[in-house]
């Protein structure tokens, strides 16, 4: 039996979402969490934004004033790969572990899309894996196993989804 996840996809401001924005956002994060062995209800939060509002959660958060792609925001202290929602904050009305949230810049995916030579949908999909992986615990903050095991995962997840890697 599938695991019920609860994935809200949202929007800062009128006009934003790509028309396939909120399907494949969906199937990324639950992708994901399937790759990563989640198998009991969650919920995550997408807000999609534009470079003006990325910036502004850039700044007041991490300190940077800068636009980027995506921003993740944890619920949890989470070991990457090694999934236990049992010390988990969740939702009192559903019980579903609340996992935490990411904002997505449409106009810079839309952007890296293009530049990648991949479009929309495989840059959305790769970012909410990304964003997802850190919800989960991963990092990449510094070079070394932990970016490394942080890549292999989004390789092996966008593998999975029928989006293998064309960086390379």
């Amino acid at each position: 039996m599938a695991v019920s996840h609860k994935i809200y996809v949202t929007r800062e401001k009128r006009g934003l979402p790509h028309p396939e924005a909120y399907l494949i956002l969906r199937s990324a994060v639950a992708a994901a969490l399937a790759a990563e062995g989640v198998g009991v209800p969650c919920q995550v939060g997408v807000m999609l934004t534009d470079d003006e509002g990325i910036r502004r959660l850039n700044r007041e958060f991490r300190g940077v004033d800068a636009p980027t792609d995506v921003l993740s925001f944890p619920f949890n202290t989470l070991r990457p790969g090694e999934f236990d929602g049992s010390a988990c904050e969740r939702d009192p009305e559903t019980g579903r572990i609340l996992l935490g949230d990411m904002a997505l810049s449409v106009p810079r995916c839309l952007a890296q899309g293009e530049e990648f030579g991949h479009g929309f949908a495989r840059e959305a999909a790769y970012l909410a894996v990304h964003s997802l992986l850190h919800l989960l615990g991963y990092d990449h903050t510094q070079e070394g196993e932990d970016k490394l095991g942080m890549r292999a995962r989004e390789k092996a997840i966008m593998a999975s989804m029928g989006m293998p890697d064309d960086t390379e």
